[in-house]
């Protein structure tokens, strides 16, 4: 699943394309892509048509288009969805949900396994739309102070992982770049927040600040063609990756082989020797 770097590039890359464009055309190739909209396919089009794109925005793994009426176009991209603005040598692809006509620019919904979907929905005072707002604000929004957030982890007593991964603490850090920043700040995954220093977890987050952010340099992380930015390239930030994939090979601080985990019915990767439990380093 794209977690907040590809998010964050594939919001950069579009929004030169899309910023003050309006909206001539909305067509939806596969209901369930607007499955959240209230009145369908329908709805979809009378939101959007006639309507100007402002701007992006974007908090954690959701993305949205702000419009000229105080709406937004909210998109999340589930596994493996993309947002492709078609070039001449681009080729066509069976997995388009759903298209906007920009002035004479189109923008494509590709999903191939049909998690992701599109919304044409209100926008709080804020910007933000109506149906993420919950979302906490993420690692990468200046407004977020390590130190702050760190006090309220500290409240939790699940696995620091688990914390983190909870999208209504702190958004955007997915199964990839927990293991990151976890190998970044030497902590185990499965060490109780409430058992971490505030300054241990501010520590950590600042760590995952800085990961997001050298990932969004280069792309994001692709392993496969699901994940690419809106003129289809992939990422490279999987050249870069500490722990997460990297079951055997030596750590790159300790060279003890890194080691991998099931964890909510996924795989956790850490150093053995760089992230031990409390416990296990009495």
């Amino acid at each position: 699943m794209p977690e907040l770097p590809e998010v964050e590039t594939i919001r950069i890359g579009l929004d030169p394309h899309v910023r003050g464009r309006r909206i001539t055309g909305a067509r939806v190739l596969r209901d369930r892509a607007v499955r959240r909209q209230p009145g369908g396919a329908a709805e979809f089009g009378e939101r959007l048509v006639g309507r100007t794109i402002t701007g992006t925005g974007r908090r954690g793994k959701f993305l949205w288009l702000t419009l000229d009426d105080a709406s937004a176009l909210l998109i999340h991209l589930g596994m493996s969805g993309q947002l492709i603005v078609p070039g001449p040598d681009t080729p066509p692809s069976p997995h388009v949900r759903a298209t906007l006509e920009l002035d004479g620019l189109t923008l494509q919904f590709r999903d191939q396994r049909t998690f992701g979907w599109v919304w044409a929905c209100d926008a709080g005072a804020d910007g933000v739309p109506e149906p993420a707002a919950h979302i906490a604000r993420d690692l990468m929004d200046p407004r977020v102070d390590p130190v702050a957030l760190a006090h309220v982890i500290r409240r939790r007593t699940s696995g620091i992982k688990r914390v983190l991964l909870n999208q209504e603490v702190v958004s955007g850090i997915g199964n990839i770049y927990a293991d990151e920043m976890l190998w970044a700040a030497r902590v185990h995954g499965e060490t109780p927040a409430d058992e971490l220093s505030v300054r241990t977890l501010a520590k950590l987050l600042r760590a995952g600040r800085e990961v997001m952010g050298r990932a969004v340099k280069v792309g994001g992380t692709s392993f496969d063609s699901l994940y690419v930015n809106v003129n289809g390239e992939s990422g490279y930030f999987s050249r870069d990756l500490e722990a997460y994939g990297r079951e055997g090979e030596p750590c790159s601080r300790c060279g003890r082989p890194i080691v991998r985990s099931t964890f909510m019915n996924r795989s956790s990767y850490h150093c053995p020797r760089c992230q031990r439990l409390p416990r296990e380093a009495a």
